[in-house]
C-alpha cells in the first residue's frame, strides 16, 4: 500500500479495534473455512513455524491455535493494538504493513484472512508468500472478489478496497511455485435495515478506511434514498460479500 492509504487504513482498523471482533461475523465465517480447509487438505497438525499477515483481533489466529500447533508463530498487523492478539496466543508480534516489514526466514505456514483486498497488487503479494515458504510450507490465504460491496460502489461509495480478485487469480499468483489445494468463493448477503445501519457496520468494522466521506444532512439522505430505491426489500437493504480463498503446498 502507499503511505498515505497504509495510515487511512490503519488508522481506520485501530479507531474499530474494541468493535470489530464481534461485529465481523462474516470474517469470523471465511477464518472459520480457512483453518478447517487446511485440515482437510492435508496440512499436519504440527507446524515449526507460523506467519500470519492481518491478524486483527485474532479470528483466524484463534482458529489456527485450535487445530495446530507450533513451536514459533508470528502475527502481524497495521494497528499497534493486535500486540493483544499475539499476547493472548503466546506469539511474537510483527506491526507494520505486511509489504514492507521484513519476514522471518522460510516460514512452515503462511496464513491471512481478509487482509489482502487491501493491498494494491495482491498477486504479486501471494507470489512472495510462496517463493518465501520452506520446502513443504503451506499456504493459507482469504481476500474478497469483485463483487464485495458492490451496493456500496453502484451508490457512489469510494469505500471499496483496492485489490479485489477471484479465486483463478489467486490460483494464478501461486501458479509454478505451489501446488494448489483448494481455492473457492461464495457470495453471501447480510441485511440491515436502514442504510445508516450499513455505515455503522462499515464503521464498526474499519473497512471504510478508503471512503474519506464527510457526510452533511443533503449527502446521507441523498445516500439513504439511492440506496432504499436500489437495493431495499422486504428484509431491509442488502449488502453483498464475496470472500474468495486458497490452500496452496510447496512441493519438497
Amino acid at each position: 500500500m502507499n503511505a498515505q492509504l497504509t495510515d487511512r487504513v490503519q488508522r481506520s482498523f485501530s479507531r474499530s479495534f474494541m468493535t470489530y471482533h464481534d461485529s465481523a461475523g462474516q470474517q469470523a465465517r471465511i477464518a472459520d473455512r480457512l483453518a478447517q480447509d487446511l485440515l482437510n487438505g492435508g496440512a499436519p497438525q504440527h507446524f515449526f513455524s507460523a506467519l500470519e499477515f492481518g491478524c486483527g483481533t485474532g479470528h483466524l489466529t484463534q482458529r489456527l491455535c485450535e487445530h495446530f500447533a507450533f513451536d514459533t508463530l508470528t502475527v502481524n498487523d497495521l494497528s499497534p493494538e493486535a500486540d493483544e492478539t499475539a499476547a493472548i496466543h503466546g506469539a511474537d508480534f510483527l506491526c507494520g504493513d505486511a509489504e514492507t516489514i521484513a519476514w522471518p526466514a522460510q516460514p512452515h505456514l503462511i496464513a491471512s484472512a481478509s487482509m489482502i483486498q487491501w493491498l494494491p497488487d495482491p498477486a504479486s503479494f501471494l507470489r512472495r508468500a510462496a517463493l518465501a515458504l520452506a520446502p513443504g510450507g503451506w499456504l493459507a490465504v482469504s481476500g474478497f472478489g469483485p463483487q464485495q460491496y458492490h451496493e456500496l460502489v453502484q451508490v457512489g461509495s469510494a469505500a471499496k478496497a483496492p485489490g479485489l480478485c477471484g479465486p483463478d487469480a489467486l490460483t494464478a499468483a501461486v501458479e509454478g511455485i505451489l501446488d494448489v489445494v483448494s481455492a473457492g468463493e461464495v457470495e453471501r448477503q447480510m441485511h440491515f435495515s436502514s442504510p445508516r445501519k450499513v455505515l455503522e457496520h462499515l464503521r464498526r468494522t474499519g473497512v471504510n478506511g478508503r471512503a474519506q466521506k464527510t457526510w452533511t444532512k443533503s449527502s446521507l439522505m441523498a445516500f439513504t434514498n439511492e440506496y432504499i430505491r436500489q437495493f431495499g426489500g422486504e428484509s431491509g437493504v442488502s449488502l453483498t460479500y464475496h470472500p474468495t480463498w486458497i490452500i496452496a503446498r510447496k512441493p519438497g
